[in-house]
């Protein structure tokens, strides 16, 4: 049984709310393009397809020559597919979770927890986090791809305290003194900041519900007479406020980078990373992990003490988010996706259509492959038959096993390999 190392997947959809519906979504357009048969229905949101052997959304093998119906099942029995060091470094489990995400209305405020604080969150509250693991993430954007992500340079967030006075009115006085008097101290600036972000969000509920009415009335009001509302980050505010009336974390635009990625760019969320995504379609890797403390923007369970605490106070410039890929020093058509965490990288592969044969290099990981444009047959040693692969398609492939790629499509073949390289 064991020479069965390179077999297709079936994965696990998520229909959360804020996913995009029906086939607008990225996440059922996959689906589809994997199973044709696949139903995909028009009223529902497809927000995330996970690539993986986590619990909550474990990956169902395609191949009737093997015994353990589930990837996770099949890694507890033959660990080895992971690759000698990520076994004994991951105590024979795989280290990463691979998505794809379909964002039609914007996530929580939220961050990530460090493994210790993991650990203590779910020892005292595993209804709320379900594992003790760290979760850094990478989102790769398929489309343009719009998100919030770490603190504004603090001048930028002293503009907002300037100039838009509901704002200002949360964080108070006294927070936005300290905030101005911080800046030139770099010793001093994450406190400053660490004060004005509590203040807002430990408001009251009364005072920050009338603010942002307050708010949105005056933006309304002001984009209607052909004002520019971008000083306030008026369509924004706007959006965000429809989707979550009278919800705090409409204020965080004033905190937080607002970004955009085009296709392929990248930003990469360590721990403590406060961030939200808004809109779009990205691959997103991370470890394999479901913990979020979240503070807004959501219906789900909020932890704001948590948050505020945990939070990384290093205020930088949008551009500083962006995680730029290298280029493969030994083949041009990968781009690599490498983050400072040893859990997970991500490769993108384009092969042209003009090269009809391409070999997928080994590496000493389990890899996850999606196919998102193109067809091509892969055959391998290690599957003892040919996989037609085609936009949607799934592939696992055991450690140090190389994949020949037959390539059937005139546009090419793009995928993204998700890895563990130690």
């Amino acid at each position: 049984m064991e020479e069965v190392r390179v077999f297709p997947l079936t994965c696990s959809v998520q229909n959360y709310a804020w996913g995009k519906v029906g086939l607008d979504s990225e996440v059922a357009k996959l689906v589809v393009g994997g199973d044709p048969l696949a139903v995909i229905e028009e009223g529902k949101p497809y927000a995330e397809l996970w690539m993986g052997a986590h619990p909550k959304g474990d990956a169902e093998i395609k191949d009737n020559r093997i015994a353990q119906t589930t990837l996770g099942q099949w890694i507890a029995h033959f660990p080895a597919c992971l690759g000698s060091k990520v076994k004994d470094t991951f105590q024979g489990k795989l280290p990463f979770l691979f998505k794809v995400l379909s964002v039609n209305t914007a996530l929580s405020i939220q961050a990530h927890p460090n493994r210790e604080l993991a650990a203590r969150l779910h020892a005292q509250f595993p209804e709320h986090y379900p594992d003790n693991n760290h979760k850094p993430e990478m989102a790769i954007a398929l489309t343009q791809f719009e998100g919030l992500c770490g603190f504004r340079p603090v001048e930028e967030i002293l503009g907002f305290i300037q100039f838009v006075p509901e704002f200002r009115a949360l964080v108070g006085n006294e927070a936005a003194e300290q905030l101005r008097a911080s800046v030139g101290h770099a010793g001093r600036v994450g406190q400053a900041l660490k004060k004005c972000f509590t203040r807002m969000m430990n408001c009251e509920k009364k005072v920050f519900v009338d603010q942002l009415n307050m708010l949105v009335k005056r933006v309304t009001e002001e984009g209607a007479a052909g004002k520019d509302t971008e000083s306030s980050n008026g369509e924004l505010l706007l959006r965000l406020h429809s989707q979550y009336p009278g919800d705090i974390g409409c204020f965080s635009i004033y905190f937080l980078n607002h970004i955009c990625l085009d296709p392929n760019q990248a930003m990469f969320l360590g721990a403590n990373e406060p961030h939200a995504y808004l809109y779009g379609d990205c691959i997103e890797c991370m470890a394999c992990s479901d913990n979020t403390v979240r503070a807004g923007l959501t219906p789900k369970y909020i932890d704001v003490n948590t948050l505020c605490e945990m939070l990384d106070y290093s205020p930088a410039p949008s551009t500083a988010k962006l995680f730029p890929p290298v280029q493969d020093t030994s083949d041009p058509y990968v781009t690599v996706y490498d983050p400072p965490v040893p859990d997970f990288t991500v490769m993108r592969i384009q092969v042209p259509a003009s090269f009809k044969q391409y070999t997928v290099t080994p590496v000493d990981s389990a890899s996850i492959l999606l196919v998102v444009e193109g067809d091509a047959v892969a055959s391998s040693a290690a599957a003892p038959s040919d996989v037609g692969l085609r936009r949607g398609d799934v592939l696992f492939v055991s450690a140090n096993e190389s994949l020949l790629l037959h390539v059937t499509s005139p546009v090419g073949v793009v995928m993204f390999r998700a890895c563990c390289l130690l």
